[in-house]
């Protein structure tokens, strides 16, 4: 099993950053994909970026040029940094990650991100 740990969401005005953490733990396949979703209010998940273990990242064209995802592989800990944030960005973002050998996905409990005057 894998659990995941999301942290580092908030209230953050237009234009501002916030920073998501997600640390992994349990039996962790080396090769996998490590992604972040969002769920707004009445609409569905929906993915933000993913970053593979060998470091090819992929990204909404929403969130590109404002927001980078990253991995550290030793601390098996992913990363979003959110710039530039707009209201459009409120969500619960999620954590993801993708067993590429068996499928499986694991997800966190989500993070709450609210971007507001």
């Amino acid at each position: 099993q894998v659990q995941l740990e999301e942290s580092g969401g908030g209230l953050v005005q237009p234009g501002g950053s916030l920073r998501l953490s997600c640390a992994a733990s349990g039996s962790i396949f080396s090769i996998n994909i490590m992604g972040w979703y969002r769920q707004a209010p009445g609409k569905e998940r929906e993915l933000v970026a993913f970053v593979t273990s060998g470091g090819v990242t992929k990204y909404a064209d929403s969130v590109k040029g404002r927001f980078t995802i990253s991995r550290d592989n030793a601390k098996n800990t992913l990363y979003l940094q959110m710039n530039s944030l707009k209201p459009e960005d409120t969500a619960v973002y999620y954590c993801n990650l993708r067993n590429v050998l068996t499928k499986n996905d694991y997800w966190g409990q989500g993070t709450q991100v609210t971007v507001s005057s």
